[in-house]
């Protein structure tokens, strides 16, 4: 723990445009921020601080500042998002840099805590780290820019206009008279927020945003000096594991430290309201101490898959009304011309990393390292439980090797600090891939029934009742789910997004499921695309039509449906849409709409009709994100999300047998393999100049394209993920 006395005083003033500006880490030098979508109890506090004379906590800068620079002329950018391999530290960078004018080799990239860097209740997830960033971190870095420039003139004597920011400095026109920008804070302690807004870059302008610069990570996860959740050590430090239960539906009676007291190397048995867990010397010893405990289970039911199946089924009534476009169930009441069922199962996250976490309790503070995605909610949960003030806990993100939506969830965070707070010394927590894939948070079955009604070979109709376990809904005030009724990360891609039909409607049935579920990696949007998708491609073939062009006929004329209708056309026309394949091969074809990006895809597969083996020759995807940062890195992200949405296609699944998520390895629950990875061609469109998501929307319409082009080869529907050899065989 960093010694209080040793932290150095700043002045932080909030403006009325909402920027913090005060001293550096040091005590010297300058530091920016900017209180970002502050809800007004933050905003209030800031004010509070600013009364105060600093913020609370933390070894160097405050909870809102983005930007320090030292009079050695180092410039540092603290970020929030954490980095999972997405590339957001990168791209964050590089808007940073842009607008200070500097090399991305002068920027220094760090991970923010809880306590240091822009303050995040969102966390790293829904595809909205750059888009929710981009404006906001803009203005930040160009009013930094424009504060060393005003303080340039008044230090040079010259007009502001004619001066230049330029590789970390500020220069005469002429370029004979410069000063660093270290130099520049230096030389007072005292700043002002100009009152003008201080513009930003054209576009035009850029160097380096919209460029595919190298990645910021790279050099550490190289050399191997990049620190991952089960990296973290700490001298004194101890190992610790907490035990789970045997079932989903199993509940903690009573507990005894039993022989886990006397094993070689166990320091500590801790057992506390409903939690049991070791502090041990080595991690092997503290998981054989916490299997050593004794407890006594209430096993509670022992579900089975049928019956959770069974159980997620759209309903006759009752269902949440998220959609409606004119008439669709009187039209429908009428006259149904086309009805189909869609299932989904269960799956995990099964990132590389399984979750890890290091906390360091001691009476009246708290720091917890943790490859988490949501630094905020980790530290709310830890203050409940440790009984502390939320300030008291400091956060801190390590790298993360995967998280898809898991890692918004971490017990291990929570666990490592009951523990460390027992045994009065640090303690770190990692689970095993066998507590990740059996405690984990899932994502949940599917249901969905699709009913619609042709004239005239154009859709009059078209419903879409789904029902699903929850989403978001685990994570947020009862209230939410009173209020809201429907899960809105399950029904996220659900709608019908054609606005030529003139009647839709879409709703919603919530299921309270015994197995947790949560976050995944475009919540929704898999199996909805996979339905509606799959469903558009049925109609256009009972029309008798050509699957891209009954699509396109059903758009808008308006900006969003003439955005969809060029990526569709985009990623046909890559694809070859209309130019025969040989003998034995298919093309089908799907899109979403997914947090305003649109994304489509045409696959291209082959059949082993001895074994059921759909082979995925290849992928053209067309996604118009709008204005892309930095595009080998958001290419990357769709050539991921696509593969980990062919996973879900093809082979991943999790089932219930005897009240236990089953497989609990990766031995038994396969992932795509690079041999069965198709090659993935990427298209990416601005059709507008607004950065978007990238992450997660090309996930959506993978399995609809998948699934169509299978009905293109054999004329068969496949209506149930994943589509597995047996099933398929089973289909033939």
């Amino acid at each position: 723990m960093t010694d209080s006395s040793s932290t150095p005083t700043r002045k932080w003033r909030v403006t009325r445009r909402g920027f913090l500006i005060g001293l550096g880490a040091t005590g010297v030098g300058l530091a920016l921020g900017v209180t970002l979508g502050k809800a007004p109890l933050r905003l209030f506090i800031a004010e509070q601080l600013d009364a105060a004379g600093g913020p609370p906590g933390g070894p160097a800068g405050g909870p809102f500042a983005w930007f320090e620079i030292t009079p050695d002329n180092e410039i540092t950018l603290f970020v929030s998002k954490v980095e999972m391999g997405q590339g957001v530290h990168t791209a964050l960078a590089q808007i940073a840099a842009e607008e200070l004018e500097i090399e991305m080799a002068q920027l220094t990239v760090i991970q923010g805590s809880t306590h240091r860097g822009p303050e995040d209740a969102m966390g790293t997830g829904g595809s909205t780290s750059v888009s929710s960033s981009y404006v906001p971190l803009r203005q930040a870095a160009a009013t930094l820019r424009e504060m060393l420039r005003q303080r340039a003139a008044e230090l040079l004597s010259l007009p502001v206009a004619e001066l230049v920011a330029r590789a970390g400095g500020v220069e005469s026109a002429t370029g004979d008279r410069r000063l660093t920008y270290g130099e520049l804070v230096a030389s007072q302690t005292a700043w002002e927020v100009p009152e003008e807004e201080a513009p930003l870059k054209p576009t035009a302008a850029f160097r380096l945003v919209g460029q595919s610069v190298p990645r910021v990570d790279l050099p550490a996860k190289i050399t191997g000096s990049a620190i991952y959740g089960y990296d973290l050590r700490q001298p004194d430090m101890l190992y610790g594991a907490a035990v789970h239960p045997p079932t989903i539906a199993a509940t903690m009676r009573a507990a005894q430290p039993g022989r886990a007291a006397n094993l070689s190397g166990v320091v500590q048995v801790v057992v506390d309201d409903g939690f049991a867990g070791v502090v041990a010397a080595t991690r092997a010893q503290a998981w054989a101490g916490a299997a050593a405990i004794e407890v006594d289970w209430d096993q509670g039911k022992l579900w089975q898959q049928g019956e959770l199946e069974s159980l997620v089924t759209v309903g006759t009534r009752g269902g949440i009304t998220i959609q409606k476009e004119g008439s669709a169930t009187r039209y429908l009441r009428d006259r149904v011309d086309v009805a189909a069922d869609y299932r989904t199962p269960f799956a995990i996250h099964a990132q590389m990393e399984p979750q890890a976490a290091l906390a360091d309790v001691t009476a009246d503070s708290a720091r917890v390292w943790a490859s988490t995605q949501a630094q905020v909610t980790v530290q709310r949960e830890l203050a409940r439980v440790l009984k502390m003030d939320a300030e008291q806990i400091e956060v801190i993100p390590t790298y993360l090797g995967g998280g898809f939506g898991r890692k918004l969830n971490i017990e291990a965070a929570v666990e490592a600090a009951r523990l460390s707070q027992a045994v009065g010394r640090p303690v770190h927590v990692g689970w095993t891939r066998n507590e990740e894939m059996r405690y984990g948070y899932f994502r949940p079955p599917t249901h969905s029934r699709l009913s619609a009604r042709l004239d005239g070979g154009r859709i009059t109709a078209l419903e879409h009742k789904q029902a699903s376990g929850d989403v978001a809904f685990p994570f947020f005030p009862a209230i939410a789910a009173t209020v809201m009724g429907a899960d809105f990360g399950a029904w996220r891609g659900g709608r019908i997004q054609y606005a030529g039909i003139p009647h839709r409607h879409t709703a919603a049935w919530r299921i309270k499921l015994p197995v947790r579920t949560g976050w995944w990696r475009g919540l929704g949007l898999l199996a909805n695309t996979f339905a509606v998708e799959s469903f558009m491609d049925e109609l256009a073939h009972t029309a008798n039509r050509d699957p891209l062009q009954f699509r396109l006929d059903h758009l808008g004329d308006d900006p969003l449906g003439q955005r969809i209708r060029a990526t569709l056309q985009l990623a046909a026309d890559k694809a070859g849409w209309e130019t025969p394949l040989p003998p034995g091969r298919a093309r089908g074809i799907a899109w979403s709409l997914d947090v305003d990006t649109v994304a489509a895809q045409v696959a291209e597969i082959s059949l082993d009709r001895a074994s059921g083996k759909i082979r995925v020759e290849r992928i053209v995807a067309a996604l118009d994100p709008g204005f892309v940062i930095n595009p080998d890195g958001a290419t990357a992200q769709v050539q991921g999300s696509i593969i980990m949405g062919l996973g879900s296609t093809l082979i991943e699944e999790m089932t219930v047998q005897d009240g236990v998520v089953t497989p609990s390895n990766f031995d038994l629950y396969p992932l795509l393999t690079i041999a069965d990875t198709p090659k993935i061609d990427v298209h990416l469109r601005d059709s507008d100049g607004i950065p978007r998501g990238v992450g997660e929307p090309p996930l959506g319409p993978v399995a609809a394209a998948v699934g169509n082009a299978f009905y293109a080869l054999t004329g068969v529907r496949l209506r149930r993920l994943p589509f597995t050899p047996a099933r398929v065989l089973a289909a033939l």
